[in-house]
């Protein structure tokens, strides 16, 4: 019964890159074959635009300060906020 203990701690690896892949695979198959990812960014652009459609001027300042403070994205192509 006369076992090594080493002092510290053992060190312990795992590549999760299996499994990352899988459950990408499984969210990819969930969605199924009528899935358009295209149509989808468009739906998303659209909501994006109505949703900061019809802004009174003090709404609108308020909306163009918080793009220009990278708050919000703005209304280009990949917009994404700043922070």
């Amino acid at each position: 019964m006369d076992q090594d203990h080493a002092s510290g701690p053992i060190p312990f690896t795992i590549d999760l890159t299996f499994e990352e892949a899988r459950r990408r695979a499984e969210v990819v198959a969930a969605l199924g074959p009528d899935w358009d990812p295209v149509a989808v960014l468009r739906g998303e652009d659209e909501a994006y635009a109505l949703l900061y459609s019809g802004l009174d001027a003090e709404q609108q300042r308020t909306y163009d300060m918080l793009v220009a403070a990278g708050v919000l994205p703005g209304g280009e192509p990949g917009r994404a906020a700043a922070h």
